[in-house]
């Protein structure tokens, strides 16, 4: 006849108190906090003390090898207890390292590390079972596979290379993740991963290029991203020596201050490099809030020189060791920017008025008149319907708004740069305040002196209105208020009220 044990018998048990421990354990932490790392590491470390208390209060030490004089079925189960008390040992120290890199925000590469500090546990954790449940010398079996370590060590030579200067380069953290990388050969890009291998770096052309971290280590790097995100951009200028290296250092400087991508601080400078009889060598330094940014604002500060250039007569010269005089000669005589011509010539730069005619060109010019504003000076306010356009001829010119106690700088207009299109062809006023950071020279464009032109040819209604669209998509996706995908729809609308304001 089969007996049973009585049912306190088996609550009692410590095998039976174990593995429902063990299972209750697992169940919440590995499956209802798995997502919440936090709360996962204090259940974890809570079940595995409750698992240690239980052990130590049944007699069971986990970390001793149990002694000869017990039954084979209890040794069995035993070591199934102890396999059970390692393995959340590991569990609890991985959940432990696991957070503790969550706090210190460690970036992409950290898990680099943090995947060697685990396989470590692990590793330990194995080499425990082996010692104390099957009572197996660690000692003997580490020097029996060092044979086989060392076959697979050269073998796996070139890769270990890798995985350790990986584990270097991520104590050391030279970079990280988005930081722009020169190599000592001139390569050069960003860093997008790392991982036990390699780095991988995306080139400006969008070219993604995996290097070796044995290489990275034996590499002369230079990280164009620390100590800080901002870089410091130079450019060479020469100009003809017709005038002051002062006076052109005072127009490099307007060049910097009226453009929209360079860092206001630290502040730019403009330095003469040399002089001679060809040419004045001025080098203007200033910085980007990133690498990335390098490219674009130099080409906006290119164009800048070149229209401060121009607005101001000095003319760019030949470059070192370019072929015929250093100073060529000009056939006639060379008319500085405007002079006689300045209201046709601004015309022609505006694109605003690029499908007027010739002739409509110069009718227009003829009524356009010159003002002068001083250094601080408000040429509008915000909110304010200006009557006229107004093309800046020389100098630059800040654009601010207000939104309450808040103040956004808007853009900086430089030679050849519009304001007031809005108010002339739409009676809109004006995004925010316009001030004059130097001396300012402007042309205006009034609807008394566009006025005939619209009546004589409609279709140029037509035209304003597609350019002026183009214009506020723009100003609403600076501002945040649109992704420029709207401009076709604002046609119509501008289209209309260009017509009205003018009558035709």
């Amino acid at each position: 006849m089969i007996t049973y044990a009585p049912l306190s018998e088996i609550i009692a048990d410590p095998i039976v108190q174990t593995g429902v421990l063990a299972t209750l354990g697992a169940l919440v932490t590995r499956i209802l906090l798995r997502s919440r790392p936090t709360l996962r590491l204090i259940g974890q470390l809570a079940f595995f003390l409750a698992l240690t208390v239980l052990l130590l209060y049944h007699g069971i030490i986990p970390y001793e090898v149990d002694p000869a004089n017990i039954s084979s079925v209890r040794r069995v189960f035993i070591g199934i207890v102890k396999v059970i008390w390692w393995i959340n040992a590991a569990w609890s120290l991985i959940s432990i390292v696991r957070v503790f890199l969550i706090f210190e925000r460690q970036p992409r590469e950290g898990r680099l590390l943090q995947e060697l500090v685990v396989g470590v546990i692990y590793v330990a954790a194995v080499l425990s079972i082996i010692a104390y449940v099957f009572n197996v010398p660690v000692g003997t079996l580490i020097a029996t596979s060092g044979a086989v370590a060392i076959v697979l060590g050269l073998a796996l030579q070139s890769t270990l290379g890798d995985v350790f200067s990986g584990v270097a380069l991520n104590f050391a953290k030279p970079y990280g993740i988005g930081d722009w990388l020169v190599l000592s050969n001139g390569f050069e890009g960003k860093v997008v991963e790392t991982n036990w291998r390699a780095t991988h770096l995306l080139t400006g052309t969008n070219d993604l290029v995996v290097v070796p971290n044995s290489d990275l280590a034996k590499a002369r790097l230079t990280n164009l991203s620390s100590p800080e995100r901002s870089h410091g951009v130079t450019l060479t200028v020469r100009f003809r020596p017709t005038t002051a290296p002062s006076t052109m250092a005072d127009v490099m400087h307007s060049v910097l201050l009226s453009s929209n991508s360079i860092l206001a601080q630290p502040e730019p400078s403009v330095q003469t490099v040399s002089l001679d009889g060809g040419a004045v060598e001025l080098e203007l330094a200033f910085r980007v809030a990133d690498r990335a940014l390098a490219g674009k604002a130099k080409s906006e500060v290119f164009d800048l020189i070149f229209r401060h250039a121009k607005a101001a007569g000095l003319t760019l010269a030949a470059p070192l060791g370019a072929g015929g005089p250093a100073s060529p000669e000009p056939n006639g005589v060379e008319l500085p920017f405007g002079f006689h011509t300045t209201p046709r010539r601004l015309l022609d730069a505006i694109p605003l008025f690029a499908s007027l005619t010739e002739d409509e060109k110069e009718a227009l010019a003829s009524t356009m008149t010159r003002r002068t504003f001083r250094k601080g000076e408000t040429l509008a306010e915000q909110g304010e319907v200006l009557k006229s356009l107004m093309i800046v001829r020389s100098g630059v010119v800040a654009v601010k708004r207000h939104e309450g106690a808040r103040e956004t700088e808007l853009e900086r207009l430089a030679p050849g740069d519009c304001l007031g299109e809005g108010g002339l062809l739409t009676d809109a006023g004006e995004l925010g305040s316009v001030k004059a950071l130097t001396f300012v020279v402007v042309y205006e464009v009034t609807q008394e002196g566009l006025a005939p032109l619209m009546r004589d040819r409609p279709a140029i209604a037509d035209e304003l209105a597609l350019l002026l669209s183009k214009r506020n998509a723009s100003e609403q996706l600076r501002l945040g208020r649109g992704d420029g995908a709207d401009a076709a729809a604002t046609i119509p609308p501008l289209r209309a009220r260009i017509r009205q304001l003018f009558k035709l």
